[in-house]
């Protein structure tokens, strides 16, 4: 059992509370969904159950947060990891090892399980979650979805009786979240409380028994979820929330011309790669797509859609495939030059002291009056002088895009752009994204219905490192997509 009593939490150096006056019992068994807008306390009301707010952050609380029947504020964090199991938003922040095996079996070991107990789990886990397929690699070579269901499976094998999932479907494609619905399922057979914190609501509304939803700090509505269901998508978007229907924001069909010739074309020759496997991780041997569209890049996960994007903007070494952008081909060192990625872990790409400087770093002279809008645009102004990586994850995000979208290149490429994104910084994000069409080629590799339908114009689904198919938007176009990503939507 979790219990929160009369909780206010107040980072240290920050002028007001981030939650305030938090009242909250979770009994064993029940998954609970907690939900809101950016900012609004979800990640920190996770931190208060498994201990990193006051151990880890240094935050000053008043109140009183158990778990168990022991107070977790004061208790030492080996004890109360020996009950709460976390997954993080970003799973390289919880990694230890180097191999996926390895890393299933580290919680378990540093529990101090005997060797049996924990070979017993580790292949138990790797069963119920399907890790068969990526055991033997290393962490270093999968895609971010595959990281994530290693979080999850480490946190599974160690069995504690609390879990707190933060942002856990980010990366993750339609399968892949349906073999977590199952997960989530089991542990609430258990007996086990589970705790998820999280933007895309659809896929859980058959998962979770009750909802919570934060805003400012607050609980501004806790109840059932079939209660929540009957609110309608209305009440869900006034609190920032995405909707459980996907007709809900409109959009979708969106006709196109279809590619001619000429500067109407982004063509792809011979785009094949290999990390020195048997199986190409990328293998096009011909590819058309109409140029100056925003085109979502879409498949499983490990279907080679990253290996794509890093191709695509000359970072791979070995690669020797050729782009022809309006007839003219582009050389490995051009592609450098004209195109921008923006990573799925954008960690590796902020450099700079401040916001200001960041965004302004291989700035187009040109488009320095855009600078004021596209960060009010995105939720940034007034965060100007703050370091990037003293930002939040989903802010960090929103620094990177800006980013990209200043630098006035050709080709832009945004890697899961939406990942810890709330819904109004989701639509924000489409329609700085959209407003890039016929000034430049964007590809968005992406799990998210909803920002596929709100942005982009073609999709591109990938399987297995070869393109199975490439489609407009129209009428028939949305009825492949929503196809595609039906298994999330109940």
């Amino acid at each position: 059992m979790i219990v929160f009593d009369n909780v206010t939490l107040t980072y240290k150096g920050a002028a007001r509370p981030v939650l305030k006056g938090i009242s909250l019992t979770i009994p064993d068994g029940q998954a609970v969904l907690v939900c809101g807008a950016s900012g609004a306390g979800k990640t920190t009301l996770t931190r208060l159950i498994n201990g990193l707010a006051t151990h880890f952050d240094q935050a000053t609380v008043q109140g009183s947060v158990a778990v168990d029947g022991s107070d977790v504020l004061i208790a030492p964090l080996c004890q109360t990891g020996r009950v709460v199991g976390n997954v993080f938003q970003n799973p390289r922040s919880q990694f230890f090892c180097v191999d996926v095996e390895s890393e299933v079996a580290f919680g378990c070991e540093n529990m101090g399980m005997p060797a049996d107990e924990v070979r017993r789990r580790v292949e138990r886990t790797a069963r119920q979650m399907a890790l068969g397929d990526i055991m033997g690699k290393s962490i270093f070579g999968l895609s971010g979805g595959q990281k994530q269901r290693v979080a999850c499976a480490s946190v599974d094998a160690m069995g504690p009786r609390v879990f707190v999932l933060d942002e856990p479907s980010s990366n993750f494609d339609p399968p892949t979240i349906g073999m977590l619905r199952q997960v989530i399922e089991r542990w609430r057979q258990m007996g086990r409380s589970v705790v998820v914190a999280e933007h895309r609501l659809a896929w859980l509304r058959d998962v979770c028994d009750r909802v919570v939803v934060v805003d400012g700090g607050r609980i501004a509505w806790d109840g059932p979820m079939d209660d929540f269901v009957a609110l309608g998508d209305g009440f869900r978007i006034a609190h920032g929330l995405r909707p459980l229907s996907p007709d809900a924001l409109g959009g979708g069909e969106r006709p196109c011309p279809p590619p001619t010739a000429g500067s109407d074309v982004l063509e792809l020759r011979n785009f094949r790669y290999s990390y020195g496997h048997a199986c190409p991780a990328l293998d096009v041997p011909y590819l058309s797509l109409p140029a100056r569209r925003v085109v979502a890049v879409i498949g499983e996960n490990g279907a080679g859609k990253s290996t794509f994007s890093a191709c695509l903007c000359g970072l791979m070494r070995r690669f020797g495939g050729e782009v022809l952008l309006g007839g003219e081909r582009l050389r490995p060192r051009q592609l450098l030059k004209r195109c921008y990625l923006v990573m799925q872990d954008v960690n590796h790409q902020l450099f700079c002291e401040s916001v200001e400087e960041e965004v302004r770093l291989g700035m187009d002279p040109s488009r320095e009056a855009d600078v004021s809008r596209i960060l009010g645009e995105l939720g940034l102004r007034g965060l100007e002088e703050r370091h990037p990586l003293s930002l939040s994850g989903g802010q960090r995000q929103r620094v990177a895009i800006a980013s990209a979208l200043l630098a006035g290149k050709d080709i832009l490429v945004f890697d899961e752009p939406t990942s810890g994104q709330d819904l109004r910084n989701m639509l924000a994000t489409a329609r700085l994204i959209r407003s890039l069409e016929d000034r430049a080629s964007v590809f968005v590799v992406t799990h998210d219905r909803d920002f596929v339908r709100a942005c982009c114009s073609h999709v591109m689904r990938m399987e297995r490192g070869a393109v199975r198919e490439t489609y407009a938007i129209d009428a028939a176009g949305r009825r492949r997509l929503d196809a595609f990503f039906g298994t999330c939507w109940k």
